[in-house]
């Protein structure tokens, strides 16, 4: 007995849906407002408010950097502040 494609070995019907139809069918409604599609980027722009995001970063951190070690040597710990940049 020739199968028609399916698993399981029962024919397929013409006019009962298939499962993967019966599935769309039975997913619920979306709730709340529908979205309007995402506008469109332009990546050169974003690439560069990264870059600039970024370099910013680095500065901030060099100049806390900066002000943890000058607050360190106030705080009395002068002779390994000078130890260190010699």
């Amino acid at each position: 007995m020739a199968s028609r494609g399916r698993c399981g070995g029962a024919p397929a019907r013409e006019h009962e849906p298939r499962h993967e139809e019966r599935a769309e069918q039975q997913a619920p409604a979306p709730q709340g407002p529908v979205l309007p599609p995402p506008l469109p980027v332009d990546y050169g722009v974003f690439m560069q408010g990264l870059v600039q995001a970024m370099q910013t970063q680095a500065h901030t951190q060099a100049a806390l950097q900066a002000q943890l070690e000058a607050q360190i040597c106030l705080d009395g710990a002068y002779e390994r502040c000078t130890a260190r940049k010699s």
